[in-house]
C-alpha cells in the first residue's frame, strides 16, 4: 500500500465522523460542554424595572430644584420591594437590584444626596428620568431565542442559562475513547521491567489528550502479542459502547503486529496503514460498526505528534466542537535540510521576538524521545518535498501549548 498524504488521510479519518447523540445534565455539570438544544428564556430578566446603583428612588421632577428636599418614606433592599406609591416631593431608600417602588421613574444616588434631619435628604443633583434604572426585559424577554445549538457552554453562556431559569440543558455526548497498549515489552509505570522491557508510556499521553479535547477515556491495559488478548481487548471497548478505539503499537506490517489482523477478523474495515508522515508513518484507520479505529504507532514521540494531528480533529468532530488546529506562521531560527515524500513535524522551542515566533527546531528529531517533546512548544510543519530553507525564513506552526 502507498503511503497516504497527510490531509488526505485526515480527510478520510472525519468522513462519515458526526456529532453524537444528546445527554440532560444539571447545569452545574455542563461546564464547556456543546449545548444539543436551541435555548430560550423561561423568565425576563429583569422581571421588574430594577435600580442600577444604591441610593434614593424618586420622581425626576423633584430633584431639578436647588436645594430640593424630599422626605423618605421607606426602603426597598434588594429581594423585599417597597410596596406602597413614591408620591410627589418623597423618596424610598432603594439598594442595587431592588424593583423602583411605583410612582418612581429614577434613582438618585447616595453620593448626590445628602441626610439633613430624619427622614430628610437634601437633594445635591437632580437625575433625569429613567437615570439608574435598568428597565424589565433589559437583558432577555420570556420566550427569547438566547442561545443556539452547538454553542459552547462557556462561563457567560453557563451564567446565561442560569438566569433564564434552566436547571438541566441537553448537551452533546462526550465521546468514549477505549486505549490499548499493545506488545511484550511493555510494562506499566511502577513496575521492574525484565530484560528488553521498557515502561508503557503512550497510554497516559493519549488518555490526557483526550480527556482535554472534550473525551471519556476506558484504559484498557496492555495486551502482549497475543491474538486472543488482542481480540479480548477489542471485545472490552465494544462492550463499552467506546465510540473510538485507539491502539498503540501493533500498526506495522511484522510477524508480531497483530493489531491489524485481529480487526479485521472482527469485521473491521481498515481504510488505511500507512501515511507520509514523520514522525508516524504506521497509522492506522477504519471502522468497526460505527466506532472509529485509530491505530497509533508504539513509538511514544509518534502517537503523541499523530494524536495531535488526527486523534484531536476526530474527537472535535464527535463532540460537535467546532476547533481547528493551532496554525500559526513563525520563522526559522536556524536552517532545515530539504524534506522527502513525507511531511515532518519537527519539534521546536519558541521565542517571540519583535511580534513574530522564532522556532528553534531540537538538534535531535529521534522519535523515541519524549523529553524533547515535553519541551517543544510547537511543531514546524515542512511539507513533502520542501527544499531547505534558511534561518528568517517563514515556517508554519502547529502549536502544542
Amino acid at each position: 500500500m502507498s503511503l497516504v498524504p497527510v490531509q488526505e488521510a485526515l480527510e478520510r479519518l472525519l468522513t462519515g465522523a458526526h456529532r453524537l447523540g444528546a445527554e440532560s445534565l444539571p447545569l452545574a455539570d455542563c461546564a464547556d460542554r456543546i449545548l444539543a438544544e436551541t435555548l430560550h428564556a423561561q423568565r425576563t430578566q429583569p422581571p421588574f424595572n430594577a435600580s442600577a446603583m444604591d441610593g434614593f428612588a424618586v420622581r425626576a421632577a423633584d430633584t431639578d430644584k436647588p436645594g430640593a428636599r424630599l422626605r423618605v418614606v421607606g426602603a426597598a433592599p434588594a429581594g423585599h420591594p417597597f410596596d406602597g406609591t413614591v408620591g410627589e416631593g418623597e423618596a424610598v431608600r432603594i439598594l442595587t437590584g431592588a424593583p423602583v417602588p411605583e410612582g418612581a421613574d429614577s434613582v438618585l444616588i447616595q453620593e448626590n444626596a445628602r441626610m439633613i434631619e430624619d427622614g430628610v435628604i437634601e437633594v445635591l443633583e437632580p437625575v433625569d428620568p429613567g437615570r439608574n434604572v435598568r428597565p424589565r426585559g433589559l437583558d432577555f424577554l420570556e420566550g427569547e431565542l438566547l442561545l443556539g445549538n452547538g454553542r459552547r457552554l462557556d462561563p457567560a453562556a453557563l451564567s446565561l442559562a442560569a438566569a433564564a431559569n434552566h436547571e438541566r440543558l441537553q448537551v452533546v455526548a462526550r465521546p468514549l475513547v477505549a486505549i490499548l497498549a499493545t506488545g511484550d515489552e511493555l510494562r506499566p509505570p511502577g513496575s521492574e521491567p525484565g530484560p528488553g522491557q521498557i515502561v508503557s508510556s503512550n497510554a497516559y499521553g493519549v488518555a490526557a489528550l483526550a480527556r482535554a479535547a472534550g473525551a471519556r477515556t476506558l484504559d484498557l491495559g496492555i495486551a502482549p502479542d497475543e491474538r486472543h488478548a488482542i481480540a479480548a481487548a477489542v471485545d472490552r471497548a465494544v462492550s463499552a459502547q467506546a465510540d473510538v478505539i485507539v491502539t498503540l503499537g501493533g500498526a506495522s506490517v511484522g510477524d508480531h503486529d497483530l493489531v491489524h489482523d485481529v480487526l479485521t477478523a472482527k469485521g473491521a474495515a481498515m481504510d488505511f496503514w500507512k501515511i507520509a508522515m514523520r514522525p508516524g508513518k504506521p497509522l492506522m484507520a477504519g471502522r468497526l460498526g460505527t466506532r472509529r479505529i485509530l491505530g497509533l504507532p508504539g513509538n511514544p514521540v509518534a502517537s503523541l505528534v499523530c494524536s495531535h494531528v488526527f486523534l484531536k480533529p476526530l474527537l472535535a468532530r464527535l463532540a460537535g466542537r467546532d476547533e481547528r488546529p493551532d496554525i500559526r506562521p513563525g520563522v526559522l531560527a536556524e536552517p532545515v535540510p530539504a524534506n522527502d515524500h513525507r511531511q515532518d513535524y519537527l519539534r521546536a522551542t519558541i521565542n517571540e521576538e519583535a511580534g513574530r515566533l522564532v522556532a528553534t527546531p531540537a538538534p535531535i528529531q529521534d522519535s523515541s524521545m519524549l523529553r524533547i517533546l515535553a519541551d517543544a512548544r510547537a511543531l514546524i510543519i515542512r511539507p513533502p518535498h520542501a527544499p531547505p530553507a534558511r534561518d528568517g525564513e517563514p515556517c508554519r506552526l502547529l502549536m502544542l501549548r
